[in-house]
């Protein structure tokens, strides 16, 4: 493949499915129902695929300050990708979940943070897939002998105090991820303390595809960020550091690199504030 691709078709990747170079990552999951994501890989999901549990695999053990869902540890998480059979910097890896990007970004920043371009979403996800009676299973697929020796982009996150320290700069961005009410205090479902980062402003992670699941046009994707593309400073966050994700890989596609994640997120932030 000459040029890696952002985004997948189904129909394109039901034509890969005996691609040896390739490798599918399932990372459907609930926030209220945490089994539940494995529970449905387990009954179905595109043949040859993988699972990975937000929880266990794509985030780190929770404690008093860090957020709900911290960075993964990086040797565990990359000793995970080698039993996959993939091989940092060569093989293509194709993510999905069923929530509009919401948890597959989360892997596709991961692999990218980690020093691997090689990965894609797959336009629609799991209900394009299931809906247009491409190939399921439920075996689930033997370990395979890959390589991946992680190569972190330090620069691209940010903690609680590097983003305290360039908050009220008139050269940095600050965008919270999140759904408008959450943003606006208006209610908070999961943490402690409702309202948003001082001077941020929000652009919910929803906006960068249709209700479907897809993608929405380069040019509408353009659009959602154009008044911030000559920013100095780029942070993304949203509750835990998940979800933001969906903004970066907007961010990315259309050539606006060198965006940051707070992956502590509100969490994070209002931990502080109880």
């Amino acid at each position: 493949m000459s040029q890696i691709p952002d985004i997948v078709s189904c129909e394109w990747l039901a034509g890969q499915l005996t691609n040896t170079q390739l490798v599918i990552v399932d990372c459907r999951f609930r926030l209220g129902e945490p089994n539940w994501g494995e529970h449905s890989y387990l009954k179905s999901h595109i043949e040859g695929s993988y699972y990975l549990h937000l929880d266990r695999d794509l985030s780190s053990s929770v404690s008093q300050h860090g957020g709900r869902h911290p960075l993964p540890d990086i040797s565990s998480l990359a000793d995970k990708l080698a039993s996959m059979g993939i091989i940092a910097g060569e093989t293509l890896v194709v993510v999905y979940d069923d929530m509009r990007f919401a948890f597959a970004a989360r892997l596709w920043w991961l692999l990218r943070y980690l020093g691997h371009d090689h990965v894609a979403l797959l336009d629609g996800g799991w209900p394009a897939w299931d809906s247009l009676g491409y190939p399921l299973s439920d075996q689930i697929p033997q370990a395979k002998l890959g390589k991946f020796v992680p190569q972190p982009r330090q620069d691209w996150i940010m903690d609680i105090e590097e983003v305290k320290a360039c908050q009220n700069s008139p050269s940095t961005v600050l965008i919270d991820a999140r759904d408008g009410d959450r943003y606006r205090g208006e209610q908070e479902p999961i943490d402690p303390i409702a309202g948003h980062i001082d001077g941020a402003i929000n652009a919910p992670w929803k906006q960068v595809t249709n209700e479907q699941g897809y993608l929405l046009p380069l040019d509408l994707q353009q659009a959602l960020w154009e008044d911030y593309s000559q920013a100095s400073e780029i942070i993304v966050y949203c509750g835990s550091g998940v979800t933001a994700c969906v903004n970066l890989f907007s961010l990315a596609l259309v050539g606006i690199e060198g965006a940051k994640l707070y992956a502590g997120g509100w969490s994070d932030w209002c931990s502080y504030l109880t």
